[in-house]
C-alpha cells in the first residue's frame, strides 16, 4: 500500500483538472441559456473517459503478453513516455491555469454555434488529454509497485476526491487557489516522474538496450533496504532502489534540478492574478 499515496496524487491532481474543465463548460452553457447542448458536453465527457480506459487496457495486455526482455523494453519506453506527458502536464497547468477558463468558454461558443457534433469534440478533446496522460502515467507507476494494489486504491480514492470537489467548486461551495494548488502538486509530481524516469531507464538496461545495469552509484541495501517500512514508503512515493544505476542516478539528479528551477522560477507576467476557482463566478 506505499504506492498509495502516488496514485491518490496523480488522481487528485489529473481528476480535479478534468472536473474543473467539465464544471467550466457546464457552467457556461447553464449561464448562457443553452441547456440544450448539455447532453452532448456529457457525451464528449463519456467518450473521452471510455476512451482513457480503452488505452490503459490495451497498453496493460500488450505488455503482459511480451517475452521478458520485450516486456522491459516496452515498459521502460512506456515509463520515458509518462515523464513526458507529466512534465509538460504541469508546465501546461502552470502557464494556463489562470486563463484556461476564458480559453474552454471561447471554443464552447464557437462550437455551440456550429453544431452538437462540435460541442461533443470540444468536451471530448479537453477532458481526453487528460485521460490519456492519466492512463500512461498510471500505467507507469502500477508497473513498479508489481503486484502491489496500492497505486489503484490510491488512484480511485484521488478520483473521488477530486469529483467532490470539482462539484463544489461548481456549486459554489468551497474555493481553490488553483494556481498554489496546481505548484504545489507540480513539485510532488516532479519528483514522482523523476522516479518513474529512474524505473524507466532501469527497464531498459534490464532489457539491455541501455549499458550500465551493474555500474551501481550506491548500494543501501544495508542502511536502507526496499523491504523496510522506510524503505517500502521512499519506494512507493518516489520509486527508491537500493541498488541504483550511475545512469538513474544522473538522470534522477538532472532532471530533478533543471525540471524544478525552470517550475518554480518566477513566470513572466506584468499583471499576477490568483488563479482562484468558484463556481458561482462561473455560473453567474
Amino acid at each position: 500500500m506505499e504506492y498509495a499515496f502516488t496514485g491518490a496524487l496523480l488522481g487528485l491532481r489529473e481528476g480535479l483538472e478534468a472536473a474543473l474543465v467539465v464544471s467550466i463548460l457546464l457552467a457556461y452553457l447553464v449561464r448562457t441559456e443553452r441547456r440544450g447542448a448539455l447532453k452532448w458536453v456529457w457525451a464528449g465527457v463519456a467518450a473521452a473517459v471510455l476512451l482513457s480506459v480503452l488505452v490503459g487496457a490495451v497498453i496493460t495486455f500488450t505488455s503482459a503478453h511480451l517475452p521478458f526482455e520485450a516486456q522491459e523494453t516496452f515498459g521502460g519506453a512506456m515509463s520515458l513516455l509518462a515523464v513526458v506527458f507529466v512534465t509538460g502536464m504541469v508546465f501546461w497547468m502552470r502557464n494556463t491555469a489562470r486563463k484556461i477558463s476564458g480559453e474552454l468558454r471561447g471554443k464552447l461558443s464557437d462550437a455551440v454555434a456550429i453544431g452538437p457534433v462540435a460541442v461533443v469534440v470540444v468536451a471530448f478533446l479537453s477532458v481526453g488529454r487528460e485521460g490519456l496522460e492519466t492512463a500512461v502515467f498510471f500505467y507507469a507507476t502500477a508497473q513498479s509497485a508489481g503486484r502491489d494494489s496500492g497505486p489503484l486504491i490510491g488512484f480511485l480514492i484521488g478520483i473521488a476526491l477530486a469529483v467532490a470537489l470539482g462539484w463544489a467548486i461548481y456549486r459554489g461551495a468551497i474555493k481553490i487557489n488553483l494556481t498554489r494548488f496546481f505548484k504545489i502538486t507540480g513539485v510532488f509530481l516532479i519528483f514522482v516522474a523523476a522516479g518513474v524516469l529512474g524505473y524507466g531507464l532501469h527497464d531498459l538496461q534490464e532489457a539491455a538496450v541501455l549499458p550500465g545495469l551493474r555500474s551501481h552509484a550506491f548500494d543501501l541495501s544495508g542502511p536502507v533496504p526496499e523491504d523496510s517500512w522506510y524503505g517500502a514508503l521512499l519506494k512507493g512515493i518516489f520509486n527508491y532502489s537500493a541498488q541504483t544505476t550511475k545512469l538513474q542516478a544522473w538522470a534522477w539528479a538532472i532532471y530533478v534540478v533543471v525540471v524544478l528551477y525552470l517550475f518554480l522560477r518566477p513566470a513572466r507576467t506584468t499583471a499576477p492574478v490568483p488563479a482562484t476557482a468558484t463556481a458561482q463566478g462561473e455560473s453567474k
